[in-house]
């Protein structure tokens, strides 16, 4: 990071023979972009990847006579760059040219067509035929995953993905093996996904600009499902899915579509349409009561939350010697998966056979966790959010034609401090705002802890009073930043409770988001979510009414044995990887 009081020189750049006096900290693309020239990329991703590798992104230096990568070429004073000329043209038709006739043409039929950037560059520069057809690379496909699926045949080896893995997620499970016409980008040693050190968080998937890395889909599981008589189907969506999903349908970043949302699954056929943010409040009533034993009864310290599932393979993987620290408690998508196949079921006088649970998830790493040996049973299929708007395209239907809709009752009410679970730092700030009342009987001043919340920081600390305690908390969003705070406990760092999340801001950032490339849109979805905290009428976790008939009527107690028997688990190590 630079040193913000360091002098940065003012230089002259001609572009296209138009003179510009800029700042000479910059790359030729960021330059371009700034005075918006539309310049194509395609390995390029902003602040994780500029390896130059594609060279569609070339311009002539005039200086030098050379054609160079724009992405990571820095300014020079006096520079004359050429970004449109014939032989800038010409030679970026054939780069692509060349980039195409090692790629599987199926779009019609790819799972990234509406999204694909190679796609969209080849139609830009009116691509009408390949000029070298030849042999294609014939590497298997990987399907081994429940989460991922990889497809080399339309891997163009811009290593964006690897770049996300190593700097974002530090988990470096991707590679480019071979040289050449034979270079393969996957995990090391040619292994496949579910034999590797990957935590199934799909941020991969969400950089990559082809189909070469995608989620693994549970669209037709879920129509076979919904369109079989004999099954009884209910479904449960997560926070940061609302916010999002208006995307597949090309509204505006952040604009919430709840109402649509359950209306379209009703439409669907579902026969009951449930909130995960009901169990991402019974998480905080559970969370919370484990918290106040461990301080109480000097447990392990600090408490690690444990909603996000590939913040739990990270930790198995690499971090097993503090598994100790992990909440026992399972995921909200997990809890309720568990009341589905036991006070549902009891409710509805269904049996086991009969009933079907889905989740609708911003996560991939949720399809994961629904097949965890400890968890298998709980949760049946996992969507994410773009296989929900594939599914509700298929019904040949707009989402904002329809109608607006409540969830149904039982599991379907929840708070504000529920709905802030879609974004980093919103599981601390639930938990503050329950955690405070219930060790001191009074009402927390300021609901809102502004501490934990924004995305500027990847790591975030603060202190909170509480009686005569001051309680050291810490959020950690993206598994860099999850890796950076570990080290630091390693080294003599103390808090009580940390938040992690798996993605950069969260669910919000999840690898089964709409998949977005200009600035902001992770703010106007987190602003969302917290207008949607703002509005509701409760917005503590405790004071959710259908939690409380729960624990009256089925539970209990939160921490009661059989609270601990549905709701609780526990993890083990994985640092075979």
């Amino acid at each position: 990071m630079s040193n913000n009081t360091e002098k940065v020189d003012t230089i002259n750049i001609w572009v296209d023979e138009e003179k510009y006096e800029t700042r000479s900290d910059q790359t030729v693309l960021e330059f371009l972009r700034e005075i918006e020239r539309d310049i194509p990329t395609l390995c390029h991703l902003k602040g994780i990847s500029t390896t130059g590798s594609c060279r569609i992104c070339l311009v002539e230096d005039q200086g030098s006579g050379k054609l160079v990568a724009a992405c990571n070429t820095p300014i020079t004073d006096g520079m004359r760059i050429e970004t449109n000329n014939r032989r800038v043209r010409e030679t970026r038709i054939m780069n692509l040219e060349l980039l195409l006739s090692d790629h599987e043409v199926d779009c019609p039929s790819c799972i990234k067509n509406r999204d694909c950037e190679l796609r969209k560059i080849t139609e830009d520069m009116g691509i009408r035929e390949v000029s070298f057809p030849g042999k294609k690379n014939e590497f298997k496909k990987d399907t081994s995953s429940v989460s991922l699926k990889r497809d080399p045949a339309k891997c163009i080896n811009c290593g964006r993905c690897i770049n996300v893995c190593h700097d974002v997620q530090t988990v470096n499970v991707l590679e480019a093996e071979g040289r050449g016409f034979s270079t393969r980008i996957g995990p090391v040693f040619y292994n496949e996904l579910a034999n590797s050190a990957c935590v199934m968080c799909g941020q991969c998937a969400a950089a990559c600009p082809t189909g070469a890395i995608t989620e693994k889909e549970n669209i037709s599981d879920v129509w076979g499902a919904l369109n079989d008589p004999k099954k009884h189907v209910i479904v449960q969506t997560a926070p940061a899915v609302r916010v999002a999903l208006a995307e597949e349908f090309d509204r505006e970043p952040g604009t919430a579509a709840t109402g649509q949302m359950v209306t379209a699954l009703r439409k669907m056929g579902f026969n009951s349409v449930f909130d995960t943010q009901f169990t991402a409040d019974l998480t905080i009533m559970e969370e919370g009561t484990e918290l106040i034993n461990r301080i109480k009864n000097n447990g392990d310290l600090p408490l690690f939350t444990s909603c996000s599932p590939g913040w739990i393979n990270f930790i198995e993987t690499f971090y097993p010697e503090y598994l100790k620290h992990l909440s026992s408690c399972k995921s909200p998508q997990q809890m309720f998966g568990a009341l589905a196949n036991s006070y549902y079921l009891e409710k509805n006088d269904l049996s086991p056979e009969e009933l079907v649970v889905v989740s609708v998830m911003p996560c991939t790493a949720k399809k994961y966790e629904a097949n965890r040996p400890e968890m298998i049973g709980d949760v049946d299929y996992v969507l994410t959010t773009r296989e929900l708007g594939q599914m509700i395209k298929q019904m040949g239907i707009d989402l904002f034609d329809l109608p607006e809709s409540d969830y149904d009752k039982m599991m379907g009410s929840s708070t504000g401090a529920a709905a802030i679970f879609g974004t980093t730092g919103g599981v601390m700030e639930a938990a503050l705002r329950t955690g405070y009342e219930l060790l001191t009987g009074e009402e927390l001043p300021g609901i809102d802890f502004q501490e934990a919340r924004g995305l500027s920081s990847g790591i975030k600390e603060a202190e909170v009073e509480i009686n005569d305690l001051k309680l050291r908390v810490a959020v950690a969003h993206g598994l860099s930043n999850a890796r950076e705070l570990l080290e630091a406990m390693k080294s003599g760092k103390e808090y009580h409770f940390i938040e992690f999340m798996t993605c950069p801001g969260g669910c919000i950032g999840g690898g089964g988001q709409p998949i977005y490339r200009e600035d902001g849109v992770l703010e106007k979805r987190l602003e969302a979510i917290y207008n949607i905290d703002r509005e509701k009428e409760l917005r503590k976790s405790h004071e959710n009414p259908e939690v409380e008939i729960l624990y009256n009527e089925y539970l209990g107690e939160p921490g009661s044995k059989l609270a601990h028997k549905l709701l609780h688990t526990e993890y083990s190590s994985q640092s075979i990887y």
